[in-house]
């Protein structure tokens, strides 16, 4: 994964066009990046993030942000009960509880 001003690019091998291409990963628009060379894919990342920033601000759109750490979750009752009386049962808050599960993975 390459990182730049908080996003993130996945990059893949085409071996039959000999390119390394890759895809911003943080938005929910598509944006992409290809190079022939680690340099050359690490510098179309970045151009890509900041052409896509400036594009934003030029339209005066708020860009999307990379994630700001809250998350929506819906549950069965059932499983909404047992995670909060595990949590309770190690002495965390539901919060808690769940963030150190997503963290082992």
């Amino acid at each position: 994964m390459l990182k730049y001003k908080g996003y993130h690019g996945k990059v893949e091998l085409d071996e039959e066009a000999g390119l390394l291409h890759g895809e911003i990963v943080d938005l929910n628009d598509v944006v992409t990046f290809q190079g022939k060379t680690v340099e050359e894919i690490q510098k179309a990342f970045k151009d890509s993030v900041d052409d896509y920033l400036e594009f934003c601000a030029e339209r005066g759109e708020e860009p999307d942000k990379p994630f700001s750490g809250k998350l929506m979750l819906r549950l069965p009752k059932e499983v909404h009960r047992n995670v909060y009386l595990k949590a309770k049962k190690e002495g965390k808050s539901l919060n808690e509880f769940i963030s150190s599960k997503l963290a082992e993975v």
